[in-house]
């Protein structure tokens, strides 16, 4: 399987990069900086440098055009800049999503976000905007109906050493570890029971594994 990391430098892009390419898939990250060609290299996975703020839908197609699937792990970074969660969160992924369907590659794979049950729609709190940023994402690739879409929405990420081991789906508002975030990808991208689903995902006691396919 071909597989397209959008964000592909991110903590949780290269440890799914990792498990994925271990597994025998040929995995592409998308990058905005060539500084990050060394560790992608280092981590056994391809790369192409895109910065997604500053290109087309055009662009992104060709460059997605033949993949399997693809999986939107961009951010727009913890430095308290509202707008690049608008145009990152919320622009890229949509893009993407677009450029999926304009290639023909119908499994899109979103990172998304826990919380959006509590946004506030006229807060200009970053935190906020990044919540409504997501929303609005996801709801859009939920409207493709040219795309077999699942959406994952951690809770607070963590750096903590991966359990293997979490909660998924209806869940209470918790944490987990970006590497049991990378893990649950991992299964997503394996398994056609997730396909039309959004589901939430903190630290838990089941199996990674297990966890995905009862979903």
């Amino acid at each position: 399987m071909r597989i397209v990391i959008a964000g592909g430098h991110g903590q949780i892009a290269r440890q799914l990069g990792r498990l994925v390419s271990q597994d025998g898939h040929d995995v592409v990250g998308l990058i905005r900086s060539a500084e990050h060609v060394p560790d992608l290299e280092a981590d056994g996975i391809g790369w192409q440098q895109l910065d997604l703020e500053d290109t087309s839908v055009e662009r992104v197609t060709e460059i997605v055009r033949g993949a399997d699937a693809v999986v939107f792990a961009a951010g727009g970074g913890a430095d308290g800049n509202a707008r690049r969660k608008e145009t990152v969160d919320k622009g890229a992924a949509i893009m993407l999503a677009d450029a999926a369907v304009a290639a023909g590659v119908r499994r899109y794979v979103m990172i998304s976000s826990m919380g959006q049950d509590r946004i506030e729609e006229d807060s200009d709190d970053v935190f906020q905007v990044y919540l409504r940023a997501k929303r609005d994402a996801d709801d859009h690739v939920r409207a493709q109906e040219a795309l077999d879409w699942t959406i994952v929405q951690p809770g607070k990420l963590t750096d903590d050493v991966p359990t293997g081991t979490v909660q998924v789906g209806d869940v209470d508002y918790g944490s987990v570890t970006r590497g049991d975030v990378a893990h649950v990808l991992a299964e997503v991208l394996e398994t056609e029971n997730t396909i039309g689903k959004t589901f939430a995902v903190v630290a838990g006691d089941r199996p990674v594994a297990e966890a995905v396919r009862k979903l």
